[in-house]
């Protein structure tokens, strides 16, 4: 096992910087390290996709047909899922990389006749049409400038039909920490995010929590400061720890998540009220 010697980028260019993990793992194994932590060791990729596919899984029962939209894609994991269960899914990434490797294995899943596969950035996404559910699993927490941030999240919410569900995992505790923020990441608190939902006109429906243990927050920004001798050894502790705390609890102990599940839908639109005066005029 190798222990992750990337440094983070001076100037994060998100379409090179993802490439660039693409080329570097989509192709391997379950393709996790491109899309989850950066170059960590499959067990430790693996919890954090077991521990965020059991927090979608109550909002990723799909009936067939259901028009999907994934945005983030990365190597299609939620896509070819999804599709699996007959659902009509897009997905879209902004690394053309990504998409490549997103088209193989719905192909090899045998599901690529469900699925459709766009390079698209989120802050101007336009895929045509609305859908039932809109999907994004830590996507916003690498959009690190507020006005990209803002076109994304109204994109997304353009892209919601009467009545469908956006669902939404980030990086976002309940209070703002700073600790693993990079050139790459940065963590916006839930309050934050909530508040950014509603001046879109998303409203939230559920909340819930994906990974409360506190040790990979803990470990992630001294990793690369540990010599390897203690690195590895400590990779493999902290993920023996947080499976047991977060695969049975992370849905229900929400408070000490760092990540969180939102569960939003669009605000309906409410005629304004119009009130006459006595002689039967518009006032």
């Amino acid at each position: 096992m190798s222990v992750p010697s990337h440094s983070f980028p001076s100037k994060y260019e998100p379409k090179t910087y993802w490439d660039d993990r693409a080329r570097r793992f989509a192709a391997q194994g379950e393709g996790l390290a491109a899309v989850c932590s950066y170059g960590m060791p499959a067990y430790y990729n693996g919890l954090t996709h077991l521990a965020q596919r059991l927090a979608l899984a109550r909002w990723l029962r799909v009936r067939p047909g259901t028009r999907v939209l994934d945005v983030g894609c990365g190597v299609g994991r939620w896509s070819r899922l999804l599709a699996s269960r007959r659902a009509v899914v897009t997905g879209v990434d902004l690394s053309g990389e990504m998409i490549a490797e997103a088209e193989r294995r719905a192909a090899r899943a045998g599901v690529a006749h469900r699925c459709r596969f766009l390079v698209q950035d989120a802050a101007a996404l336009d895929v045509g049409g609305t859908f039932d559910l809109v999907l994004a699993v830590t996507v916003l927490q690498h959009i690190l400038d507020p006005a990209a941030l803002s076109e994304a999240v109204e994109r997304m919410a353009d892209h919601l039909a009467p009545g469908g569900r956006a669902v939404l995992l980030e990086a976002a505790p309940a209070s703002l920490s700073t600790r693993c923020d990079s050139t790459v990441f940065k963590a916006r608190t839930r309050a934050a995010y909530l508040r950014l939902f509603s001046a879109h006109g998303l409203t939230l429906r559920a909340l819930t929590g994906v990974d409360p243990a506190p040790f990979k927050p803990w470990l992630l920004p001294r990793l690369r400061s540990l010599p390897k001798p203690l690195a590895t050894p400590a990779i493999a502790a902290v993920t023996a720890l947080s499976a047991p705390v977060d695969l049975p609890f992370g849905r229900i102990a929400t408070a000490r998540s760092w990540h969180a599940v939102f569960v939003l839908e669009r605000e309906r639109l409410v005629r304004p009220r119009i009130s006459y005066t006595a002689r039967g005029q518009c006032a």
